[in-house]
Formats: C-alpha cells, sequence, structure tokens
C-alpha cells in the first residue's frame, strides 16, 4: 500500500501575478510622478518667458493631481495679460490630459471668464460650458478647438457694449494648413461658427439680424501665421500685416433673421490702421433687411439712400423671397462700401 505523500507544494506561483502587478504599479506610480514634476517645470517656465516679454502672468495656487491615469493641473485666480492690455481671467483653470498622452490637454474654466479688451473694458463670460482642447504640443502647430456651449457676455457698466449678448454655440478650430507637400508651412487653417447669436441692445449685430438670431461659419487659410505673435501694445496683428499677412480662400455661410448668404473671397489682409481691406462676394437671399440693419448711425441720411439705391441696382429690393441676388462688398478705407456708398465701418483686427 503507498503511503501519502507529505511533501508540500509551492504557493509562489500564486504570488506571481500580484507581485507583477505591485512592480507595475510601483513602476508607473514612478513615471506619473516624474511626468508631473516636468509638466510644473514647464509650466513655471513658460510663465517665466512670458513675463520677460512684458506679460502679466499670475496664479494664486496651484495642484497637479489625477494619479495614477490622468495628470490634473488646478489653477486658482489665473489672469494672464498681453502687452497690448488685452486679457484673460478666470477663478478657477483646471488643464486635463491622460499620463499616457501628455501631448493632448483639455482646458475648463468651470466657473467662467472674465475678458479685458484693451481701451474697452471687461466682459463676463458664463456659460454651461467654456472649454479648450489642444493635441500634438510637441508639434510646431498644434491642433485647436475652442467651444462655448449657451455663452452669455455681460459687459461691466463702465466698458464698451460686447456686440453679441448670448449665443447657442460659439466654435473656433484651428490646424495646421495640408499641402500636397510633406513639408511644413507657416500657415494655418481656422474655422469659426457662431449659432444663434443674439446681439445686445441696439447694437450692429441685433440691427444685421433685423432682431432676430445670427448664425455663420466661415472658414480660412491664415498666411504667414507665425507672424502672429508678440501681443505688444500694436496688437497680435500688427506684425502679421507689416510682414505680408493675409487671410485666404475664405468661405462661409450665414443667416441674419430672413436674409441669408453664401460668402467667398480669395484674399483679405487688413490696412495699416488694422480694418480688413479687400472684396468678399455674397449670393444672398433677401438681403435688404440685413443690409438696412447694418447702415452705421453715423450715416448721413443721403448715404442711406444712396445706400438702398446701390441695393435696388444690385437687385436686392426687387429680389422675391427665395431669389439669389449676387453682391460684392468692398472693405476699403476703413469703411464697407456697397458700390460707391458706404455701409458701416470695416471690421477691425487691430
Amino acid at each position: 500500500m503507498t503511503e501519502p505523500s507529505t511533501k508540500r507544494h509551492s504557493r509562489a506561483g500564486l504570488y506571481a501575478p500580484f507581485v507583477i502587478v505591485l512592480v507595475a504599479l510601483a513602476g508607473w506610480t514612478g513615471w506619473w510622478f516624474y511626468l508631473t514634476r516636468q509638466i510644473d517645470a514647464e509650466i513655471e517656465a513658460r510663465a517665466g518667458l512670458m513675463r520677460q516679454a512684458g506679460w502679466d502672468v499670475r496664479y494664486a495656487d496651484k495642484r497637479i493631481v489625477g494619479w495614477p491615469f490622468r495628470v490634473n493641473v488646478k489653477l486658482a485666480d489665473v489672469t494672464i495679460a498681453a502687452p497690448s492690455g488685452h486679457a484673460v481671467a478666470a477663478p478657477t483653470l483646471n488643464a486635463e490630459a491622460n499620463a499616457y498622452q501628455p501631448a493632448k490637454w483639455v482646458v475648463v474654466a468651470p466657473e467662467g471668464l472674465t475678458l479685458t479688451r484693451a481701451g474697452k473694458g471687461k466682459v463676463a463670460v458664463q456659460g454651461d460650458a467654456i472649454r479648450m482642447s489642444a493635441s500634438g504640443i510637441d508639434q510646431r502647430w498644434p491642433n485647436l478647438a475652442l467651444e462655448l456651449v449657451n455663452p452669455v457676455f455681460a459687459s461691466e457698466a463702465e466698458g464698451e457694449p460686447f456686440p453679441i449678448a448670448r449665443a447657442a454655440r460659439i466654435e473656433f478650430y484651428a490646424r495646421p494648413h495640408r499641402t500636397g507637400s510633406t513639408a511644413p508651412t507657416e500657415d494655418l487653417d481656422v474655422m469659426f461658427r457662431l449659432v444663434d447669436g443674439q446681439g445686445r441692445r441696439d447694437g450692429p449685430v441685433e440691427g444685421f439680424a433685423q432682431d432676430g438670431q445670427l448664425t455663420t461659419q466661415l472658414e480660412a487659410t491664415i498666411g504667414r501665421a507665425d507672424l502672429l505673435k508678440g501681443g505688444d501694445a500694436a496688437g497680435v496683428f500688427s506684425e502679421w500685416t507689416r510682414g505680408g499677412g493675409t487671410f485666404r480662400n475664405i468661405r462661409g455661410d450665414l443667416q441674419a433673421g430672413k436674409s441669408r448668404a453664401v460668402l467667398s473671397s480669395e484674399v483679405l489682409r487688413a490696412d495699416r490702421n488694422g480694418r480688413l481691406a479687400g472684396e468678399v462676394t455674397l449670393q444672398s437671399q433677401q438681403p435688404l433687411p440685413a443690409l438696412s440693419g447694418l447702415l452705421d448711425s453715423r450715416t448721413t441720411p443721403a448715404n442711406r439712400a444712396g445706400a438702398a439705391g446701390a441695393a435696388a441696382v444690385a437687385g436686392a429690393a426687387q429680389a422675391t423671397e427665395g431669389e439669389t441676388v449676387p453682391l460684392t462688398l468692398v472693405f476699403r478705407d476703413g469703411r464697407t462700401w456697397l458700390g460707391p456708398f458706404p455701409l458701416a465701418p470695416a471690421p477691425k483686427l487691430f
């Protein structure tokens, strides 16, 4: 009769998976702390360089949390002001990235923002969501996306009123311009979208939209985007303008009240005073109400009548509902022209 074996089996195999997990966790934790130290140092270095260039960069508190799989940078009482006088401030900014993909970030302002416009005062911005994402930040031109959901704009009493009171959405996107060549370019593709924007009372947007809502989408390529830098007292577009920067291949559509238009322009630029210069072609439906609302309040009665006459000559006044009317708006001498008559100031970049 065979006696039962008294030899004990090793249990090392049972513990091996736990040991491997602990070692991996310890290694990942070391990587996380190393990464957060690098990010903290990069934030301080960039802030220092901006201060040396004349920027005002301040925050009352900074914390980095999110272990094990995220990096969440929490900043309190943030102010970033350019030498030009433009600034943005927020009670809280949260920037988050995956620890395994630190080249892609999402920045959220959960308590809203305050925008300072040089010479025009401050504007408080609140909304259901205010966020920006940036991917490929280790590249020359990262992909940027800014999104505001149900934003509300309120100017301070002593400041100049903001043209938009509220909107359903405001979006802005920027990415490197793609060509057939693999060589990097100095151009950026950008897109702006405004959905159901409402102008402030008695403001230009309200007049243009005929007390209705303004929805628009614009796309363009910014040439020589490498010159969009500095933020000095002259504004970020001043060096770009002097260096020959242009907006190319502008395409878009807009709806203002009952008026609709598809617009295009091959090239636009800014003049020495920062006003837009060039021509925009529109294929419009019922454009006369929007053109009437666009008329500058300082336009003389004679020019008002003349502009209406120009619209009539162009066929805008006689157009039936649904009929498309071609129009050309010209930006020159700091004004927006329809034929020989000025309608309003040309859009100002700086």
